[in-house]
């Protein structure tokens, strides 16, 4: 391939995209914080679109860092009175600085699926890829039982994973019941709690293709954390039917998982992306490493770390 294909490909790749929403005082801030962190740590080009109403979004110190640019929308929700203005700054992002991966974080009243109604809109279609809806809960809210309908329930019930978030604030006795709460607004959506905003950041984002061979060891406990989560590797059988890998990876018990198989129809990247197992057509053919891959992130069972 020439530099030039090269260059030309990597201004056709599919950039992920992550809705991270969440009533007011959340926490979404410290975990968007979390994030370009770890972007900068690793050289991952992280572009922020920040719609806090009446605050700035994130501490603009973290802003520069690992190539990373950060707009921030005011006057509105991105959900609706400036979902032109989203859409408008996807592509100007992807044009001035073709990341790695776009966060928006929302409003505390936005709702997460309204807002990804954007990424189906023409241009940004042609560039988006994954997309993913994240919601961080208080769980002081929870246990005290404050504004737990309307807005707050719209967003939860459309989550692809749900944090549990500010645990620190509650007695760990009373856990059970604020998660058995949180249960009764939003059944079926993966659930991880944390503390500060700390989560295993590729729950966020799944490996990216390139990034497959790196990993495959159980990560390391991080601070802070009350849940762990190990990361796995599996290796489907070449002609596996698109049906059987998804009855596999459903019956799991995953919590993300991204690779690429070798099916009946052909070569097909497999996700699963909260409660959803997708398996689709690769716009471009990975390299022939990563074939018959799939990471496989889990919660590990009977271990919690307590500060």
């Amino acid at each position: 391939m020439s530099e030039a294909q090269a260059t030309g490909d990597q201004n056709e790749k599919r950039i992920p995209a992550l809705v991270l929403s969440g009533f007011l005082g959340s926490g979404k801030t410290t975990v968007v914080q979390h994030l370009l962190a770890d972007a900068a740590t690793r050289g991952i080009r992280i572009a922020l679109i920040s719609n806090e109403l009446g605050e700035l979004g994130i501490d603009r110190a973290l802003m520069g860092q690992g190539g990373q640019s950060y707009i921030e929308l005011e006057g509105g929700c991105v959900c609706c009175e400036l979902s032109d203005d989203l859409l408008e700054t996807l592509v100007e992002l992807k044009r001035d600085v073709n990341p790695d991966r776009f966060v928006i974080e929302t409003s505390g009243v936005a709702l997460p699926y309204d807002t990804q109604l954007n990424f189906w809109r023409e241009p940004a279609c042609d560039f988006i890829g994954d997309d993913m809806a994240v919601v961080v809960v208080n769980a002081d809210q929870l246990a005290e039982g404050r504004d737990l309908e309307g807005t707050f329930e719209d967003q939860v019930q459309s989550a692809d994973l749900l944090i549990l978030n500010k645990l620190d604030l509650v007695p760990e006795a009373d856990w059970p019941a604020v998660e058995a709460r949180l249960r009764e607004i939003e059944p079926e959506a993966p659930l991880v709690r944390a503390v500060r905003g700390d989560v295993e950041l590729d729950l966020l984002f799944p490996p990216d293709a390139g990034e497959l061979d790196r990993r495959g060891e159980t990560p390391a406990t991080r601070p802070h954390s009350h849940e762990q989560f190990e990361t796995s590797e599996w290796n489907p059988e070449p002609g596996m039917t698109s049906e059987a890998i998804e009855a596999h990876l459903a019956s799991a018990g995953l919590l993300r998982a991204k690779g690429f198989a070798r099916t009946g129809q052909g070569i097909r990247l497999v996700q699963v992306v909260g409660r959803r197992v997708e398996i689709t057509e690769p716009d471009s053919a990975p390299p022939e490493e990563l074939l018959g891959r799939i990471v496989l992130i889990r919660r590990s069972e009977g271990l919690h770390s307590h500060d």
